[in-house]
């Protein structure tokens, strides 16, 4: 099932037409054909091929006069799969036949590990031929640690802190980012920084938190509202998840089983009082209507 992440960059190609020719220039130094237009074509894509290989997003450049100059298919991918070495060949194969135009294959791969896997030349039979998608990974995104650059290259920016957020530079660069941030809406805005802040690890996240503290503290408001206000409702996420898990251990410990309604009931608690109650009513309990009363 897809992911807020996935989607998210996803969307983040969708919503920015000239983003995928423009990394290709800029990251792959690719020779991009002149063009007046690009568009989105998963209705004819779908035409195209089987309903087992979609591609999460198709861009179609066109010059002046309407031809169609290049086809790039986008691929967002988190995880390593090996259908993808099957399904990232019939996409260029496939829509260079009928489209009658060069095609490449554009993946976001966030992990350098992953990006690894997908930038693998994919041998299409007994040596004589590959194909080779290019991969928008760690080893091609820059770290961006300017906030006056991460402005200009506000979705590059983003790119950057979910691939170095972890890095040895990486408050910079989720800093440089998150400034960047302030100059979109705040739904986009708030969906990216989601993407940056699911992606980071603890020692970062606490070293963000520290960081936007001590501007708060200091009266200095780098960063958009929001970003502090997410924070906290993670943290309060984490509090309820570790209560959650605590409570659970000690239930299957004292050997009291739960219905179906019950285990929903505390998934769905969103009071941290009121788990901190169960656990302690835990103790000494032989049932669990006495837990959660």
């Amino acid at each position: 099932m897809p992911t807020l992440e996935h989607n998210a960059l996803v969307e983040m190609f969708r919503d920015t037409p000239e983003l995928a020719p423009h990394f290709l220039a800029t990251l792959f130094h690719v020779d991009v054909p002149r063009h007046a237009s690009v568009a989105v074509v998963e209705s004819s894509l779908d035409q195209l091929i089987p309903v087992e290989f979609r591609a999460d997003l198709v861009r179609e450049l066109r010059d002046a006069s309407g031809a169609l100059v290049l086809a790039i298919v986008i691929e967002v991918q988190r995880d390593e799969d090996p259908d993808k070495k099957f399904s990232w060949p019939v996409y260029v194969t496939v829509v260079r036949a009928r489209k009658r135009c060069g095609t490449v294959v554009l993946v976001v791969a966030p992990g350098a590990d992953v990006a690894a896997w997908a930038a693998e030349n994919i041998d299409v039979g007994l040596g004589s031929g590959y194909i080779r998608p290019l991969v928008l990974g760690p080893a091609v995104v820059p770290e961006i640690s300017d906030p006056a650059a991460a402005e200009q290259e506000t979705e590059l920016a983003v790119l950057s802190a979910v691939a170095h957020g972890n890095g040895p530079n990486g408050l910079a660069v989720v800093q440089a980012a998150l400034v960047a941030l302030g100059q979109l809406d705040q739904e986009h805005a708030a969906v990216y920084f989601q993407v940056i802040w699911n992606g980071l690890r603890e020692p970062m996240r606490q070293a963000l938190e520290a960081l936007i503290m001590e501007r708060q503290i200091e009266g200095e408001a780098t960063f958009p509202p929001f970003v502090q206000k997410l924070i906290d409702r993670g943290k309060l996420e984490g509090e309820l998840n570790g209560r959650r898990d605590t409570l659970l251990r000690l239930l299957a410990r004292a050997g009291i089983a739960l219905t179906e309604n019950e285990s929903a009931r505390i998934q769905a608690c969103t009071d941290v009082a009121t788990l901190d109650r169960w656990i302690d009513n835990v103790l000494g309990a032989k049932t669990s209507a006495e837990v959660l009363s």
